[in-house]
């Protein structure tokens, strides 16, 4: 029996970078699948070294509620040694970010795997973090109405009301909202499909995704809790 698991990406900062290289780190304008499944490890806690296979066979897909503003910051690195090994120097890095966005998160696959990622979202046994360690979620990933019996599709668009928390609402009351669906069929190419996690030895392809309109949800009457 195939089941979706849906989970919630607000906070005030989150970064989901695919394409880093040296001092420029970017992130794409929604949350990427190996971000995803990197969370979802954390919450197993599933050590870097364990196969991906499972996680990896799980359709992904994300709704936009709220796209966030794309920021970037600097930070400095004292004391880096150099590639020749000739000394160290001090390096600064072109960090970049979404502020203040919200994504309902969906993966679709077999029912046992959803049921146990599900229960472990609300009892992680790892902090979570949105794309980078110190951007932690301003709301909880886990919903407790988030095991649902729909196709990806149909469970992302039918989830009410809006993640977008309701003191900072859209700028326009009546709008579509994206979706970004895994499909092999899709327009754009992503390369965030992580074939391990491992330190020394990262190691990613690409998958098909497709952009799909709805309507957009309800805006919420409180806060996300």
């Amino acid at each position: 029996m195939t089941s979706t698991l849906l989970l919630r990406c607000v906070a005030p900062m989150q970064s989901w970078g695919s394409r880093s290289r040296f001092q420029e780190r970017d992130t794409e304008r929604e949350p990427t699948k190996s971000g995803i499944l990197g969370l979802l490890c954390a919450a197993l806690g599933r050590d870097r070294s364990e196969p991906l296979d499972d996680l990896n066979a799980l359709r992904f897909g994300v709704r936009v509620d709220r796209d966030g503003i794309l920021e970037y910051d600097y930070q400095t690195a004292l004391e880096v040694v150099k590639a020749d090994l000739s000394g160290a120097e001090t390096q600064i890095s072109t960090r970049w970010y979404l502020a203040d966005a919200a994504f309902l998160v969906g993966l679709e696959g077999k029912r046992d795997l959803i049921k146990q990622l599900h229960a472990a979202l609300k009892d992680p046994v790892w902090p979570l973090y949105l794309g980078r360690k110190s951007f932690v979620p301003g709301c909880p990933v886990y919903l407790a109405d988030g095991l649902v019996e729909l196709p990806l599709v149909e469970a992302l668009s039918s989830y009410q009301p809006s993640i977008a928390p309701s003191h900072r609402p859209h700028p326009t009351a009546s709008r579509r909202v994206r979706l970004l669906v895994e499909d092999e069929g899709g327009e754009e190419r992503k390369q965030d499909v992580a074939l391990n996690f491992r330190h020394t030895s990262r190691a990613f392809r690409v998958r098909q995704a497709r952009n799909h309109w709805i309507e957009a949800p309800r805006p919420r009457e409180d806060a996300c809790i």
